[in-house]
């Protein structure tokens, strides 16, 4: 008898928490590269039992063998990756990277998203859905969890999960073609002051595209003096969003450009800078870059105009109608 793909995993696995499709396939890409991803969760994030399980698909037994033998301690990560440049992980999955406003980020993709570990011991670590999503004149063409309807609703296609790749350098890169053969993908290059971002699309359908925004996503959850649900400690300008730690005079700043807007939703919490493509005609390549860091100090907003990414340009601002909520 042929299993459909989701109950296969869950019979396979002898457990329950596989749920849906998307959660199955991101099961069965775990166990294809199953020690880095648990070292990733354990050691890394900090992952308990029940939590890989969930991103394993696998009994609590056949794991907790695998950290014996391995001999990893959890939670015993360094802030910093061992040249000194800024940690960045693939984010794992299994635990959801928002503190509130789940409904609006159901069954959320791991593939766009990464763990970007503060550089203060014992600070944790925010998520950067990189992009969490993609407008153009066609509709909403990408979006990285189910909340509002994609151009794709109703089609019969899925937009399967696709994980990142890490380089020797540690950079992460993804690719995603989509139905209609528009392919984008992101990089995050660690460095030792920041987090070197970019965002691409090449245009492979047959028509033109416009109006072409993008939504990038800090999620806040993992840091615990960030992770306030407030706007009073939140900072931004024309394309640099900053968040505050609680009592403290330590910030987390990014900033993307051609900047459409910063902006930032409490509920998650979460900051945003959000820019967008310049037009793409068919065949066409066009990319945004931007960056993600840290500042320690009283001037914020000399940090903020320091770290302005369109500092000395004048983009054209193109006409959008207003954004849809997808945060």
């Amino acid at each position: 008898m042929k299993l459909a793909p989701l109950l296969l995993v869950t019979v396979l696995a002898g457990v329950s928490a596989v749920d849906t499709p998307r959660q199955s396939v991101e099961v069965l890409q775990t166990r294809e590269n199953l020690d880095s991803w648990l070292e990733n969760m354990y050691v890394h994030h900090g992952y308990a039992m029940e939590e890989m399980m969930q991103v394993c698909g696998l009994p609590r037994e056949k794991i907790a063998a695998k950290i014996k033998e391995a001999g990893w301690r959890r939670g015993a990560g360094a802030p910093k990756n061992a040249d000194g440049t800024i940690k960045v992980l693939p984010y794992p999955g299994g635990r959801h990277p928002r503190i509130g406003f789940l409904e609006g980020a159901v069954d959320p993709q791991r593939g766009t998203k990464a763990s970007i570990f503060l550089p203060w011991e014992g600070a944790g670590y925010v998520v950067l859905d990189l992009p969490e999503a993609i407008f153009s004149n066609l509709g909403l063409i990408f979006l990285a969890h189910t909340h509002v309807p994609t151009i794709w609703e109703g089609t019969g296609e899925v937009i399967k999960n696709v994980d990142w790749t890490v380089d020797a350098k540690g950079v992460l890169r993804m690719a995603r073609t989509l139905p209609n053969g528009i392919r984008f993908g992101a990089s995050i290059a660690p460095k030792q002051d920041h987090a070197a971002l970019e965002i691409w699309l090449e245009n492979g359908s047959a028509q033109a595209l416009s109006k072409m925004r993008t939504q990038v996503c800090l999620m806040l959850k993992g840091a615990p003096a960030f992770n306030e649900q407030t706007n009073l400690r939140v900072t931004r300008n024309k394309s640099v969003a900053a968040v505050q730690a609680k009592g403290e005079d330590r910030w987390v700043l990014i900033a993307l450009a051609p900047s459409q807007r910063t902006w930032n939703n409490s509920r998650c919490p979460c900051i945003h800078s959000d820019p967008f493509f310049p037009d793409a005609a068919p065949g066409q390549r066009v990319s945004v870059r931007g960056r993600l860091w840290f500042y320690s100090g009283d001037d914020v907003e000399q940090e903020l105009a320091r770290g302005t990414v369109s500092r000395g340009r004048r983009f054209p601002v193109p006409a959008f109608s207003t954004p849809d909520a997808t945060d």
